[in-house]
C-alpha cells in the first residue's frame, strides 16, 4: 500500500446562464503536492447542457474545458500558465471565475494514489 498522502480537489463546472446558478459537473481536478501530482479530467453532456440552456455552444463549452487538463500537465500547447509550477497551475485552475466555467469552493482528502482518487471522484460526481 503507498503512503497515505493529503490532496486537494475542485469539481470543475458548466453554469450556462450564469444568471440563474444553474450548473452541470464537468470534471474534476487533483492535486497532491507529495506524490507531485496534478491532473484534470474533462467530460461534456450536452443533453443535460441543453437541458438548462438549448442555446448553449457544446463545442465552445467543450473547446475551454479542454484547457483544463491541458494545463494541468503542463502542454506547452496550453500556453504559459501551464509552464508554472504545479502549485501555481492548481492555484490558477481553480480560482474563482465568473464566467460559464467555474470551479467549486477546494475539498481536501487523503489518499494512496491520486490518479485513483481522481478516477473515483470522476466517476461520482461527473457521471
Amino acid at each position: 500500500m503507498s503512503a497515505q498522502s493529503s490532496f486537494d480537489y475542485a469539481v470543475i463546472r458548466v453554469v450556462p446562464r450564469v444568471e440563474r446558478e444553474e450548473f452541470v459537473n464537468a470534471g474534476v481536478i487533483v492535486f497532491c503536492l507529495q506524490k507531485n501530482f496534478l491532473a484534470a479530467r474533462v467530460h461534456v453532456d450536452p443533453e443535460r447542457l441543453k437541458a438548462l440552456w438549448p442555446e448553449v455552444d457544446v463545442d465552445l463549452i467543450r473547446q475551454h474545458l479542454e484547457a483544463f487538463p491541458k494545463v494541468s500537465a503542463g502542454d506547452p500547447s496550453a500556453g504559459p500558465i501551464a509552464q508554472l509550477s504545479l502549485r501555481e497551475r492548481f492555484h490558477w485552475l481553480v480560482s474563482p471565475r465568473s464566467t460559464m466555467i467555474q470551479v467549486s469552493p477546494v475539498h481536501s482528502g487523503i489518499c494512496g494514489n491520486p490518479e485513483e482518487s481522481l478516477d473515483r471522484l470522476f466517476t461520482r460526481l461527473t457521471c
